[in-house]
């Protein structure tokens, strides 16, 4: 089972990073609307199973790794004009992340990475934007948003219709959550999120997505979950994997 550094105490930190080689992943997520059927917090609860997911695929291969508490909040510009939808300043953001991920390497792991799963443009340059700097190999970030990664996901993510839909709304299920209201009755909404981003349209209500969903939500399975969560987490642990080989050896 992953372990999380928060339910350690210091000395079962200091004996994990000791061998060298440990590694921290923090799960990034957002507060912000997800349909009528799921709840704020969906962003990040993809990020911790995934995180939890690839912390137990490296132990397996002899890579120590924890799972440090996540960090909930993060630019959700897209949202702004519904209920719940709680955002932080990119500035604001990038700094907390720069500073939890200086802590960490001083602590002793020798990589950390940032497992985002909130797919706002500018909340993903701002989490990269956090490792900028940093020593080579020292820090990651794992997200879909690369067409490295987003090209093993469904069709639904590729279209970019998946907020709270199909994708979205499988991932929940195979997190083990429970989904709100009636989801068989929510209709398919046709609209593609990234090329309205494209088309310069700035908010969910300007792109027509009058209830903070779109996609096919009504088609989620568990399954398909599950499915999803082995290739997100092929990404985790590649990105982890990569950035360790690239340390300088100590």
């Amino acid at each position: 089972m992953a372990r999380h550094l928060a339910d350690l105490t210091y000395e079962e930190v200091a004996e994990i990073v000791s061998a060298g080689g440990a590694v921290a992943i923090v799960p990034v997520g957002s507060v912000e609307p997800h349909g009528p059927h799921l709840p704020l917090h969906t962003d990040t609860t993809i990020s911790e199973t995934c995180a939890a997911r690839a912390a137990d695929r490296l132990g397996e291969t002899g890579v120590p790794a924890v799972i440090a508490p996540s960090v909930p909040y993060g630019v959700t510009e897209y949202a702004r004009g519904f209920a719940g939808a709680i955002g932080v300043p990119a500035a604001a953001l990038t700094a907390m992340l720069r500073a939890v991920a200086e802590r960490l390497l001083e602590c002793g792991f020798a990589h950390v990475s940032f497992v985002n799963n909130h797919l706002e443009p500018a909340h993903d340059a701002a989490v990269r934007a956090a490792i900028d700097g940093l020593p080579e190999g020292a820090a990651s970030v794992a997200c879909p948003l690369t067409r490295r990664w987003g090209r093993t996901l469904s069709d639904e993510f590729k279209r970019g219709d998946c907020h709270a839909g199909r994708y979205e709304t499988s991932l929940v299920l195979a997190a083990g959550k429970r989904l709100r209201g009636a989801v068989g009755e929510l209709p398919r909404v046709g609209l593609s999120l990234s090329d309205a981003i494209k088309a310069g349209k700035a908010t969910f209500a300007e792109i027509g997505m009058d209830r903070a969903y779109t996609g096919a939500p009504a088609e989620a399975t568990r399954e398909e979950g599950d499915e999803l969560y082995e290739r997100l987490v092929t990404m985790v642990v590649t990105e982890i994997v990569e950035g360790l080989a690239k340390r300088a050896p100590a």
